[in-house]
Order: structure tokens, then C-alpha cells, then sequence
């Protein structure tokens, strides 16, 4: 064995010596295998739309339904795959647009309502939706390629996480003193979300034990809620535009056969105060469900969901969002929608707890 052989097989050696050390440490740190919500997993969602009415129900919104919607509960209980198009911080208004103009979409559409984020055209709420919008409509056969390999690694090893994990994470999480007229986005707690495939985000256990960090989280929002007010308002005009194109998006769809529902997710304490104050149900809520005449559900409107705590005001616990499913699918069967599928046992069930 000569010496340039040694020191590749010792360079090697110490690279995987790294390697395992790394990944050993994050997951001493309570990490485990999770997956960026990127355009590409985004767009591998997209592509499902097409499944059969019968066979798959179609999410689209902002964090909310992410977090609340327990994906495994809801497919064990329906027998119906969901297929979550929803994206943090945003507007959903750019993905109906999409599927409204996609002939080919035919199928159950469930929107996710966060009023401050849905009533909004501000640049930061838009941006993702039509990013992601802009990949599935360009992919090529090699990024295709290149997002299944990264499927296997990320599903089996922690370091390769990048909203937490990568150098330039890290790094921007280095507490620096803060400069004037510099807006600083504030670093939600690691343990705040964790991303499975399925893009379903939930809280770690440790995020809904430990009071420190959902306070953290609490004073993310009040800096991200300050920061919107720099934006400037939308005026009447601009939101009967906006109420006429989403009745026109929605009409598109349930003229090809789809159905549609909007959906109010819980939020709690000074948050949903605030929502209340800013954007009040009559004019907003209830403007936008007369108008496109579609079916509707709203936590408030039912004992079961009206009470839910979200821990830091926004997003429901793991636990929750379990229950909260089921009841959601309890309430959307109420409006006549049909879950073919359904095991026999799971029909018993939900009966039974009725």
C-alpha cells in the first residue's frame, strides 16, 4: 500500500469518524430525522392532485393546517389520503389560483383560513407560494432524480437537516447585538417544528413542556405581527378584488366537479384577540362564505373545538391535533362530504363517540 493510498483511506476514515460523531451529537440534542419543506418536497405534493375525489382530499393554507391536521389520523379514520399543499407564513391565495387554472384538478379542496396571512398581498406572504408554484411548474427530470436521493438520506440521518442544522444556520443564530434600521428576523426554537414527508409539521414534546421556549416562540409573533404593520393596508377595493377572484377560483373548481370548504383553525389567547380586533368575522370571514356560497367551518362555531389552548397562541400540540382531526372529520362529513373509503372499524368508531 503506497502513501497516497494510506492517507485516503485515513482521510476517509477520519470524514466518517466526523460524520457519525455529528450525527450522534444532534440526536443526543433530542433531534431526530426531519425533512426541509422545500420547493421540491412542495412539488412532489403538487403532483398528487390528481388522484380521484375519492380517493385523496387536497390542503392548502398557511401553518395552521400543517401543525393541526394529524395526517395519519385522518387517513386511519377516512381511508383517505391528504395530500398538504399549505405553506408557513403565507397566503394560500397563489395555490388556488393554481389549481382553479389546472383543468386537470377535479378533486376535494380544503383552504385553510389565517385571516392576517390570507387577506394579504404584502410581498412576505406571497413569496413562497409562488416560488414553489414557479419549481412544479419547471422541474426537470434531474431534479426529480436528484429529490429522491435526498428523500433516502434525510429520512435516516439528523445533520443533513437545514433549517436548524446547516453552518449558515448556525451561524445566523449567533446572538449579535442589533443594528437600527436593520430588521432582524427572529430564530423560531429549534424545537418548535419538526417536517416529516408528508409536510405535516408538529412540535416536539419539549416545546410543549417547556413554558421558556413557547414564550419565545409568543414574542416571535408579537416582532413578526409588528413588522407587518410596515406594509401598507389594503383598502376596501382591494379586498372586494381579492373576495371576487377567490369566488372566481372556487367557481372554476366546482365547475370541473371539485368541491371546496374553508376552514378555521384554532388560535388562542392574544392571538386570536388580535385577530378578532383586525380582521372581525362578519366582514371578512362570513363576506367571503356568502359570496362564493361554499361550505364552512369555524372552531368557534362548535363546543368541541372552541376551547383549545395552542401553546404559544397559534398552533395546536401534537396531542391536540390528533383530536382536533377527528372532529374536523366529523364536521366535514356533517356537510355532506363522503369518505368512500373509510374502514368499516373506523365508521363504528366515529360513530360511537358522536
Amino acid at each position: 500500500m503506497n502513501h497516497l493510498t494510506k492517507s485516503g483511506i485515513l482521510t476517509l476514515l477520519a470524514i466518517l469518524i466526523f460524520l457519525v460523531g455529528w450525527e450522534l451529537y444532534w440526536r443526543s440534542q433530542g433531534f431526530e430525522a426531519s425533512h426541509d419543506d422545500t420547493d421540491a418536497l412542495w412539488a412532489d405534493k403538487r403532483a398528487m392532485v390528481y388522484e380521484p375525489a375519492s380517493k385523496a382530499t387536497v390542503f392548502i393554507g398557511s401553518s395552521r393546517i400543517k401543525f393541526d391536521l394529524d395526517i395519519p389520523t385522518w387517513e386511519k379514520a377516512t381511508g383517505d389520503q391528504a395530500i398538504q399543499l399549505a405553506m408557513v407564513g403565507s397566503t394560500p391565495l397563489p395555490v388556488l389560483k393554481d389549481l382553479a387554472d389546472d383543468e386537470n384538478f377535479k378533486g376535494k379542496l380544503v383552504i385553510d383560513v389565517t385571516e392576517p396571512l390570507f387577506f394579504s398581498t404584502a410581498p412576505p406572504n406571497m413569496a413562497r407560494p409562488l416560488k414553489n408554484i414557479a419549481y412544479y411548474k419547471k422541474r426537470t427530470p434531474t431534479q426529480r432524480f436528484g429529490f429522491m436521493v435526498n428523500r433516502l438520506f434525510e429520512s435516516n440521518f439528523v445533520f443533513l437537516e437545514q433549517e436548524y442544522l446547516s453552518l449558515n444556520s448556525l451561524l445566523d443564530r449567533l446572538p449579535l447585538p442589533k443594528r437600527q434600521q436593520i430588521f432582524n428576523a427572529p430564530y423560531f426554537p429549534a424545537e418548535f417544528e419538526r417536517t416529516k414527508f408528508s409536510r405535516q409539521s408538529s412540535m416536539t414534546q419539549s416545546f410543549v413542556e417547556d413554558a421558556n421556549l413557547q414564550k419565545q416562540q409568543q414574542d416571535n409573533w408579537l416582532i413578526l405581527i409588528a413588522a407587518s404593520k410596515q406594509f401598507p393596508s389594503l383598502t376596501q377595493e382591494d379586498f372586494n378584488k381579492m373576495f371576487a377572484s377567490v369566488k372566481s377560483d372556487i367557481d372554476k373548481i366546482r365547475k370541473r366537479g371539485g368541491e371546496v370548504l374553508f376552514v378555521r383553525t384554532p388560535s388562542s389567547g392574544p392571538m386570536w384577540i388580535g385577530e378578532q380586533k383586525g380582521f372581525p368575522r362578519n366582514q371578512f370571514w362570513g363576506k367571503m362564505v356568502g359570496l362564493t356560497k361554499a361550505e364552512s367551518i369555524h372552531f368557534t362555531d362548535y363546543p368541541e373545538t372552541s376551547e383549545f389552548i395552542c401553546p404559544e397562541w397559534s398552533h395546536l400540540s401534537p396531542q391536540d391535533a390528533k383530536i382536533y382531526t377527528i372532529h374536523l372529520i366529523r364536521q366535514i362529513e356533517a356537510k355532506g362530504w363522503n369518505f368512500p373509503n373509510k374502514p368499516n372499524s373506523e365508521k363504528r368508531s366515529l360513530t360511537l363517540k358522536h
